[in-house]
């Protein structure tokens, strides 16, 4: 008799925490106290939030550095390391006055020079700081506590841009020394100023991460709201624990060895809902849509029709299938805008077949002169879901004849190997899988997954002018309805040169203990302020 992974959690996942517990989490958890949090979140392998785009990542920008802006819970701009600023009368002049209390976790004061800096190499990989440099004659500091952005012609959406840190890479604004840096290159160090300050000391690279409360941190007097207003820190500590194994993950989160369980695998849910202790969440209300990205410089994949080869392969009811098989959390994509926001529509989306359409895709590959090359689909083992979309892809691409093979690997170690843009016999790929949320696909602009500007795209590098011609008009247009016109001529363009491909759309919650409160639900981002944890 086979016993199922269901059937072998349901009566042994708590009796088998202390056993597979790492020694390092049980040693951490023997002297922690009531205001330590612990939670999973995902390892980390980089700690420039400007480098790479990773959740993780950007989470631990969230937590050392602060903003200028941030969005509220209605995604609507506030202030928050600037205390005031004014535009001038032509709308091409913006001026800037940052705070008072702002300093970095080194001792020395936060400066004009540091956010000049920060938003100078910030621009050069978001899209929204792309746009706009495009429109700045100058950007520079009037004095310590001063700074300027001078227009060469209005942008309207000027602080919605600076605002956006949802849209990863988020504009966290770092000491001048290290933000001097190209943005294509990693800063190593982990000094902000925001309510957070990493512990280098505690840090176990692949098995936990600690962050302290920043006792120095002078929050904004506003409440909390979204991610502005105050950033008041209620615990001491909080350790990023990684666990890759998920039986391991929630038979801590049971134990109350851990706190909060990012990604839990659905078939434990009903595991996780009958525990008197713990409590699912959805924190991202909207969504998340999973992608498949193609490299556009690299063969079969820089012609055109094994793109489309790939839009009509992907069986969307089956991809959803493998991560969740509860139907309320699902549902099929059909729009590069997502399937439920401002800006999506139908246009050209005739090639959605149900179940797919797997003879038109091996004749597309054919076309395209496909000759058996293999084909690199790295695969995040510890992100369950995404493993099993990475070997279901790759049973479908084997079934039509394509010489497709895995690459295992950490999601870390794929955040760093997604930006080698060569040939994949120099540690290069072909395809990855990953996600992103409903809200960001809304905000073109913004998302990086929306642009097609060749190498200053997102990893991928598509490239279409056209598609570029219309997305840089978005951000003149006056009304709702004109920015649908113009999604809808975007989303045609880019059906036909298929700059990605979706999966379908999934809602996942988070887990955590009943003791921790206070999360704050926006998505992409969990902030670490404002949580609570009732003592024990």
């Amino acid at each position: 008799m086979t016993i199922s992974r269901r059937d072998f959690m349901k009566t042994g996942v708590a009796a088998g925490a202390a056993v597979s517990m790492p020694s390092v989490l049980r040693a951490q958890t023997a002297s922690s106290a009531a205001r330590t949090v612990h939670m999973v979140v995902g390892d980390l392998s980089v700690f420039d939030p400007i480098w790479t785009t990773s959740g993780p990542t950007q989470m631990h920008g969230l937590a050392i550095y602060d903003t200028l802006f941030a969005p509220d819970s209605k995604f609507m701009p506030q202030p928050q390391m600037v205390e005031k600023w004014s535009v001038s009368d032509d709308k091409k002049s913006y001026t800037f006055e940052l705070r008072d209390g702002l300093g970095w976790h080194d001792g020395t004061p936060v400066t004009a020079a540091d956010c000049v800096a920060s938003i100078r190499r910030w621009a050069e990989v978001n899209p929204g700081g792309q746009l706009i440099m495009a429109r700045a004659s100058d950007i520079s500091k009037k004095d310590d506590k001063t700074f300027t952005i001078a227009l060469k012609e209005p942008l309207g959406l000027l602080i919605d841009l600076l605002a956006d840190v949802l849209a990863a890479p988020g504009l966290f604004i770092m000491r001048e020394k290290d933000a001097s840096r190209p943005a294509s290159e990693q800063a190593t160090t982990k000094i902000g100023s925001g309510p957070f300050k990493f512990n280098e000391a505690l840090a176990r690279p692949g098995a936990s991460y600690t962050y302290d409360r920043n006792e120095k941190y002078v929050p904004r007097k506003e409440p909390s709201d979204g991610l502005a207003g105050g950033k008041i820190v209620n615990v001491d500590r909080v350790i990023w624990n990684v666990i890759a194994d998920q039986q391991t993950a929630v038979a801590a989160l049971q134990a109350g060895e851990i706190d909060y369980y990012e990604t839990p695998p659905a078939d434990l849910y009903p595991l996780i809902e009958s525990d008197p202790n713990l409590q699912l969440d959805v924190l991202d209300k909207g969504g998340r849509d999973l992608v498949l990205r193609m490299n556009f410089l690299q063969p079969p994949f820089d012609n055109v029709k094994a793109r489309q080869a790939m839009l009509h392969l992907i069986d969307q009811e089956a991809m959803l299938r493998a991560v969740r098989s509860d139907a309320k959390y699902i549902s099929p994509v059909t729009s590069i805008f997502g399937q439920d926001t401002l800006l999506s529509n139908d246009e050209n989306t005739g090639w959605y077949k149900k179940g797919g359409d797997p003879e038109r895709a091996k004749q597309l590959f054919q076309e395209a002169g496909y000759a058996g090359e293999k084909i690199i689909i790295l695969d995040p083992t510890d992100w369950v879901d995404g493993d099993n979309l990475s070997q279901l892809l790759a049973a479908s691409l084997r079934k039509i004849g394509i010489n497709a093979e895995l690459a295992p690997m950490t999601w870390a170690a794929l955040s760093t190997r997604r930006a080698n843009k060569g040939p994949v016999e120099n540690g290069g790929w072909n395809v990855f899988l990953t996600d992103e949320s409903e809200y960001s696909l809304s905000h073109p602009l913004t998302q990086a997954s929306r642009t097609a500007n060749g190498d200053k795209a997102w990893y991928g590098w598509p490239k279409n002018d056209e598609y570029e011609a219309l997305r840089a008009k978005l951000a003149d247009v006056a009304t709702l309805d004109e920015r649908k016109a113009l999604a809808r001529q975007m989303q045609g363009i880019w059906w036909d040169f298929v700059g990605d491909v979706r999966l379908g759309k999934y809602t996942t919650p988070i887990a955590r203990r009943k003791a921790l409160t206070g999360l704050i639900h926006m998505p992409e981002l969990l902030p670490m302020w404002n949580m609570q944890k009732a003592s024990a």
